[in-house]
C-alpha cells in the first residue's frame, strides 16, 4: 500500500476529528487534555538530567574550599569562614567574607560584597527571614541586609544562603572552615571512581516505574471516545470505505488529537516550569530556566507520541468489526485469552533470571535486560488486567441495583474499566518493587554513627581559643536544653609541631562531671590530673604523660603556622580508665580539670559541648544553634543521630519520591479526565434512567462500584507482580529476601486514595448529566 494512500486517509480522518461538531470537538479536547498531560511530565523527565546537570555546575562555580600550602595576604586574596546551618530542618548556606584588596574574587551572583555587619541574601532567605516563621532565624543572623544574590550564586530557586561581610577574619584561618583564597570554582576534580552497580540499578528502575504509567496513560487517551467514533466509522462503511480504510481514517482522527495534545503538552510544561520556582519538593527547587528539556529527548517525544496515536488505535480495532450497518462491539465480546497475556511478565522473568545472583561484586548489571525485564513485566499488568476484570464479573449477579447495574456495564465493557486503571495498577507495581529494592540495600548504604543519643543528643563545636566552660554555661540556660557536658581539647607531640611530632597523646580539659563521661575516675576534684588508659593508642600514652616530660601543643591547625608552645606534665597524675564517650569514641590521654590547666593553654583549646535536650520542647534544637550563633559565630551545632546514610543513595530516593509526587498528580488527573469522558459517552443512558425513576443516589454508587472493582483488582495484581518483581530484584543485588509490608500497603493505599478522589470530584458531573436534558437530540 503506498504511503500516499496512508496519507490521504490520515488526512482525511484528521480532519473528520475538527469538523465533527461538537462532539469532534469535545472528543479532541479530551484526548489532547489527556494526551498533553502525559507529554508534559515526559518534558518534565527529559529537562531533569539539564537541571541537575546546572545545579551541580553552580555549586562548583561557586566552591571557595582550598587545598594546599598557606597563602599569603595579596591584593587578589579574599578570607571566607563557612558559616553553614539549619532552620527547621533546611539547610541555611552562610559564609562570612572579608576581601583583603581590590581585586579579592567575587562570588557568583553578587557584584560586590556587603560591608561588615551587612548580609546578601538569596530571595527565598528574605523572604523567609521577613515572615514570622522566620523570627528564630533572624535572631541568629544579626546583620542588616543590603542586597540579595543573583541566579548564577544559587543551585536553586529556594535555596537559603547568605554572604555577611566580616573584619579579623584572618586569626581564624585553620584550613577547613576558614580559608584565604584567590579564586571561586573547585580546581581539582575529583577523581572518577567506579560507580556502584547496585547505585545504577536504582537509578535506571526509577526512570523507568516512573515513565511507563505515562507511556500506559497516553496510550488510554488516545482511545477516548471510542464507541462514538466507531459509530462514526459505521456510516463511512455506509458510504463505501473498505475496513482498511475505515481504520487508518479512525487512526487519523487520534493523530489530531494527540497533535493537539503536544500543543497542550507544551503550554502545561511551560506553565509548571514557570511554577516550579516558587516550589520546593523533598529539599530540592531549581530556577524555570534550568528546566530546559535536551532537543533531541524533546524531538524524540514529539515523533513518538503521534507515532503511538496511530499505532494503539490500529491495535485496538483490530478486534472490532465495523459494518454499514454497524459495529460488533454492542454484542457480547469473545472471550479473552489467557495464554499469551502470561507469556508477557514471564518473558520478562526470563530476561531477569541471569542476573540472579550477580551482587554489586559480579560487575555492571545488564542495562537492556533489566529495562526489557522489567518493561515487559509491568506491560504485563496491563494485559493481565483486562482478563482479570472480565473474569470476576462474569462470575457477579446477586446484588443491589446499584451493585447490578454497575457490574452489568462492566460485563458488556470490562476493557474501558481495565483501561481506566492501567495507570495507577502499573505505577503501584513498579512503585512496590522500587520500595522493596531500596528496603533490602538500605542496610548496605547505612551505618551505625557510634553516638550514645540517650546521653546525648547534640554537639557544638567551639573554635580555638572560645572559653568552653563559659559557653557550657550558657547553653545549660537555653531554652529546650537539659544538660550541657563541655570539654576542651587540643593534641600535644614529643617535638616542635612545624617539624612535624613523632608520636602524639589527647589532652582533655573538663570538670569531674564531664570527664567521667569519657572515663571512670578514682576522685576527682578540681585541680586533679589523670592518666587515661584503656585504648589503642596506650603505649603513646605511656610513653608520653610522664610527670615533668616536655610537650608541645598543636598550634598549626592544619596550615603549618603557630607558635612552638611548650607545656610540662604536671606530677600527681591519677590512673582512669577509658570509657565509652556520647560521641562513640573512646578517647584516653591526659585529663585534666579546669583548676589544673595554665590559663596561658586555654586560647589554645578546641572546645566541644554535648547537650541533652528536652523533647518536649518544640525548636529547642533551634534554640541551641541561636545560642551558638551568640557564644561563637564560627561554631558548628550538629543534630546527632543514631545511624547515617549515603548521600547518593538518599538523593536517588528523594528523586524517586519527587517523581513518584509527579506521577501520582498526573494518575490522578488522567483518572479524572478517562471519569468525565465515560460519563459524557452514558449521557443519555444516565439521563433515561433518571426519567424512569432511578434514585439519584443508586447512580451514584453504581458509577463508584464500576470503579472500585477494577481498581481492588487492578491494585491486587499490581502488588503481586510488583512483590514479585521485588524478590527478582533482591535476588540480584544479592539481599536477603523480605517483604516491606508497611511500604506494599502504603503504595497501595496511595492508589486507592486517588481513585477515592478521583470519584468524589466526578460526582458533581454526575449529578448535571443526570438532568432530563441529556435526553435532548439533534
Amino acid at each position: 500500500m503506498s504511503a500516499r494512500q496512508w496519507g490521504r486517509d490520515l488526512g482525511l480522518g484528521f480532519r473528520f476529528a475538527f469538523t465533527g461538531g461538537r462532539e469532534g470537538w469535545t472528543r479532541v479536547l479530551l484526548t489532547a487534555v489527556g494526551v498533553g498531560l502525559g507529554v508534559a511530565l515526559l518534558l518534565l523527565t527529559t529537562a531533569i538530567p539539564t537541571a541537575l546537570a546546572v545545579r551541580h555546575d553552580r555549586d562548583g562555580a561557586r566552591a571557595d574550599y582550598t587545598y594546599g600550602p598557606r597563602r599569603p595576604k595579596a591584593a587578589n586574596t579574599l578570607v571566607i569562614a563557612d558559616t553553614d546551618t539549619m532552620f527547621r530542618g533546611r539547610g541555611v548556606r552562610g559564609r562570612l567574607v572579608e576581601p583583603e584588596g581590590p581585586k579579592a574574587p567575587v562570588a557568583p551572583g553578587l557584584s560586590a560584597y556587603p560591608a561588615p555587619g551587612d548580609m546578601v541574601v538569596s530571595p527565598a532567605l528574605k523572604e523567609l527571614l521577613a515572615s514570622g516563621d522566620g523570627a528564630m532565624l533572624r535572631d541568629r543572623l544579626p546583620y542588616r541586609i543590603t542586597g540579595t544574590i543573583g541566579e548564577a550564586g544559587l543551585v536553586g530557586s529556594r535555596e537559603l544562603a547568605y554572604y555577611a561581610g566580616a573584619k579579623n577574619l584572618a586569626p581564624k584561618i585553620n584550613g577547613y572552615q576558614t580559608a584565604r583564597i584567590t579564586t571561586y570554582g573547585s580546581p581539582n576534580r575529583s577523581l572518577t571512581t567506579r560507580a556502584d552497580p547496585v547505585l545504577i540499578l536504582l537509578v535506571l528502575l526509577v526512570f523507568v516505574v516512573l515513565l511507563m504509567p505515562v507511556a500506559v496513560f497516553i496510550a488510554t487517551a488516545v482511545r477516548f471516545g471510542g464507541e462514538r467514533r466507531d459509530r462514526r466509522l459505521a456510516a463511512l462503511r455506509l458510504v463505501g470505505s473498505d475496513s482498511r480504510m475505515t481504520r487508518r481514517i479512525a487512526a487519523g482522527e487520534a493523530l489530531a488529537g494527540s497533535l493537539v495534545g503536544l500543543v497542550f503538552g507544551t503550554g502545561f510544561f511551560l506553565l509548571g516550569r514557570r511554577l516550579a520556582g516558587s516550589v520546593e519538593v523533598v529539599g530540592i527547587s531549581v530556577f524555570p530556566d534550568s528546566l530546559d528539556p535536551s532537543p533531541a529527548l524533546a524531538a524524540l517525544v514529539a515523533l513518538a507520541v503521534p507515532a503511538a496515536a496511530v499505532l494503539v488505535t490500529l491495535f485496538a480495532l483490530r478486534g472490532v468489526v465495523i459494518e454499514p450497518l454497524g459495529v460488533v462491539r454492542t454484542a457480547r465480546p469473545a472471550r479473552r485469552r489467557l495464554w499469551w497475556r502470561l507469556l508477557l511478565p514471564l518473558g520478562g522473568l526470563a530476561m531477569l533470571a541471569p542476573m540472579i545472583g550477580q551482587g554489586r561484586s559480579g560487575g555492571d548489571f545488564n542495562q537492556y535486560l533489566v529495562t526489557g525485564g522489567v518493561l515487559l513485566l509491568l506491560v504485563g499488568v496491563t494485559a493481565l488486567l483486562p482478563w482479570a476484570v472480565e473474569a470476576l464479573v462474569a462470575r457477579l449477579h446477586h446484588g443491589s441495583v446499584a451493585w447490578q447495574l454497575a457490574v452489568r456495564r462492566l460485563q458488556l465493557s470490562s476493557g474501558s474499566a481495565a483501561r481506566m486503571v492501567n495507570g495507577i495498577a502499573v505505577a503501584v507495581a513498579g512503585a512496590v518493587a522500587l520500595q522493596m529494592l531500596f528496603a533490602g540495600v538500605q542496610g548496605d548504604y547505612t551505618k551505625e554513627t557510634g553516638k550514645d543519643v540517650t546521653r546525648a543528643q547534640m554537639q557544638v563545636n567551639l573554635s580555638k581559643g572560645t572559653p568552653f566552660t563559659t559557653a557550657g554555661e550558657r547553653f545549660a540556660a537555653t531554652r529546650g536544653v537539659r544538660a550541657a557536658t563541655s570539654l576542651g581539647s587540643a593534641t600535644l607531640g614529643d617535638r616542635d609541631w612545624r617539624r612535624g611530632p613523632d608520636t602524639t597523646v589527647s589532652l582533655t580539659v573538663g570538670t569531674c562531671a564531664a570527664l567521667r563521661e569519657w572515663a571512670t575516675l578514682p576522685s576527682c576534684r578540681d585541680g586533679d590530673a589523670f592518666v587515661a588508659t584503656g585504648t589503642d593508642d596506650d603505649s603513646s600514652t605511656t610513653r608520653l604523660a610522664r610527670p615533668g616530660t616536655t610537650l608541645h601543643v598543636d598550634t598549626a591547625d592544619g596550615t603549618g603556622r603557630g607558635a612552638d608552645v611548650r607545656w610540662s606534665v604536671p606530677k600527681g597524675l591519677k590512673p582512669a580508665r577509658v570509657i565509652t564517650g556520647p560521641n562513640g569514641a573512646r578517647s584516653g590521654g591526659i585529663l585534666l580539670t579546669r583548676a589544673a590547666l595554665p590559663d596561658r593553654l586555654s586560647r589554645l583549646l578546641d572546645g566541644a559541648v554535648f547537650l541533652s535536650l528536652d523533647p518536649s520542647v518544640p525548636d529547642a534544637t533551634e534554640y541551641v544553634r541561636n545560642t551558638a550563633a551568640k557564644v561563637d559565630p564560627f561554631a558548628d551545632a550538629m543534630t546527632w543521630s543514631a545511624t547515617e546514610e549515603s548521600k547518593k543513595f538518599a538523593s536517588i530516593r528523594t528523586g524517586l519520591y519527587v517523581g513518584a509526587l509527579c506521577v501520582l498528580a498526573l494518575i490522578g488527573a488522567s483518572l479524572l479526565v478517562t471519569q468525565l469522558e465515560q460519563l459524557r459517552e452514558r449521557r443519555k443512558l444516565l439521563s433515561s434512567l433518571m426519567a424512569f425513576g432511578t434514585r439519584r443516589r443508586t447512580l451514584g454508587l453504581s458509577v463508584f462500584w464500576q470503579t472500585a472493582i477494577p481498581v481492588a483488582l487492578g491494585l491486587l495484581l499490581a502488588s503481586a507482580v510488583g512483590l514479585t518483581l521485588g524478590c527478582v530484584l533482591l535476588k540480584m543485588v544479592g539481599s536477603p529476601l523480605g517483604v516491606d509490608w508497611p511500604s506494599v500497603l502504603s503504595m497501595t493505599g496511595a492508589g486507592a486514595a486517588v481513585v477515592l478522589v478521583v470519584t468524589a470530584l466526578s460526582l458533581p458531573p454526575l449529578l448535571r448529566l443526570m438532568r432530563p436534558e441529556g435526553l435532548r437530540t439533534e
